[in-house]
Parts: C-alpha cells; structure tokens; sequence
C-alpha cells in the first residue's frame, strides 16, 4: 500500500467468482504447490491461501519477510517444489536478480498484480524460467482482487496488456470525460 491501510469489503460471492474462474483458468490439482508469501492484509493472499486449499493442491506458506528475499524464495521455491506463486512486478524484478533462478524449475505459473507489469521483465520471466506461463492481472481490490487477466508471450515487446475481463464480469474503456471509448482503444 502506498498510503495507510484500510479495509476493503468483498463479497462471497465475489470472491467465489473469483477462485473459481482462477480454477478454471488455470487448473490446479494436485501435484501443485502455492507458494503463501504475501501479508494477509493484502487482497493477494486470499487466492494465496484458499484456491489451493479447494482443489487439492499444496499450500506452502514462507516465513515472515520472505517475501522480500530473493535467496530465501529460491530455497523456499526449491525446497516445497512451488508450482504456483505470485508477485508485484518491482518483488519479481528483485527475485530475478537471484543467480539461481533458473533452479526454480518446478514454476508452472507465475502470477503479476498490483502494479503494471513492463514488457522488458515479462520477457526476462520467459526466457529465466521458460517452463512457467507469466500471468498479468489487473484490478481494484474492492472488486474481488482481480479483474482482467493476460497470459504474457513474447510478442508482448511494446507493453504488457491487462487483458480480458474474468468470468461473470465486464469492463468498460471511459475517456477523460467518463464516456465510453472507442472500439479499438
């Protein structure tokens, strides 16, 4: 957070949307294992802690400030055979300045939110760990963590794009006057 923390309200039904779009998205089972990094006071971590919990998969939880280490993550990572795990995109470009993270070789999925993911670390994701999918995410908090969602390719070289609305959902383009964009922006 960049200013003082509050709460933010979701519904369960909100949030059920969302873990089970995330299921079908992304299909966890289980020979997958989360990696639980992010403090519970933030949105991320209900994904983090529930979506493995209801599909069978692994739910490895790091310790305190782990999060901010990039050699404790690869041994973490390494140590519980991580399949899953998620970052901001300024924690992921700081675990990318591990020398071993190539060794991180049970990655399947590597989830981005919270701010914009550029194009230049997506495609050092993809080439550092090219058996991962890099997942960019985007949305309020207030409306169930995530809205949008995009799975980087390399051809993403000019900018990341945040994607396709989650299921049940749309999403509107407004410009400055609030009115509806164009086709096409």
């Amino acid at each position: 957070s960049t200013g003082k923390p509050k709460g933010a309200g979701n519904s369960h039904r909100a949030l059920v949307n969302r873990l089970h779009w995330m299921q079908k998205a992304y299909a966890l089972d289980g020979s997958d294992t989360v990696l639980q990094k992010t403090p519970f006071s933030f949105d991320v971590s209900v994904w983090e802690f529930f979506w493995p919990l209801l599909t069978g998969a692994r739910l490895a939880v790091a310790l305190p400030g782990d999060h901010r280490d990039p050699e404790r993550l690869v041994q973490t990572i390494r140590e519980h055979q991580v399949t899953t795990l998620h970052f901001v995109p300024s924690m992921l470009q700081a675990f990318l300045t591990h020398p071993q993270v190539e060794s991180c070789n049970s990655l399947r999925r590597v989830v981005c939110s919270g701010e914009a993911l550029p194009a230049e670390l997506a495609g050092q994701v993809l080439k550092r760990l090219p058996q991962a999918d890099l997942f960019n995410l985007y949305g309020p908090t207030e409306a169930a963590i995530d809205v949008t969602h995009w799975t980087c390719t390399p051809d993403d070289v000019l900018s990341v794009p945040i994607g396709r609305p989650i299921d049940n959902l749309k999403t509107h383009i407004l410009d400055d006057g609030l009115l509806p964009a164009a086709q096409g922006v």
